[in-house]
C-alpha cells in the first residue's frame, strides 16, 4: 500500500499533538486539559487507522476481483485488524 500525503500528515498532526501533550505536563497543566488533548490524539489515531485500513481494504479487493479471487478473507482480515486497533 501506498501511503498518501494525506495520511502522512494526519500522522504528523497527531506528532504535533502528543508534543503538545508533553509540553503541557512539562508545564504543570492541569490533569483535564492534559486528558482532553490526549483523548484527541486518540480520536484521531482511531480515524487514522480506520482511512489506512478501508483504504486498503478497497485496493485488495478490487484486486482480488479483477484476479477473480475470492475477498471473503480479505474483509475478514480488515475487521480483525480493526478490532486489534482498539
Amino acid at each position: 500500500m501506498e501511503y498518501t500525503d494525506q495520511i502522512k500528515n494526519r500522522v504528523k498532526r497527531m506528532e504535533g499533538q502528543l508534543r503538545g501533550v508533553l509540553k503541557m505536563m512539562e508545564e504543570g497543566k492541569d490533569c483535564k486539559e492534559v486528558i482532553m488533548q490526549l483523548s484527541a490524539v486518540r480520536s484521531a489515531v482511531d480515524r487514522t487507522v480506520g482511512v489506512i485500513v478501508s483504504s486498503n481494504l478497497v485496493e485488495c479487493v478490487l484486486d482480488a476481483e479483477k484476479n477473480g479471487e475470492s475477498t471473503d478473507e480479505l474483509i475478514k482480515e480488515a475487521v480483525s485488524l480493526l478490532v486489534k486497533s482498539r
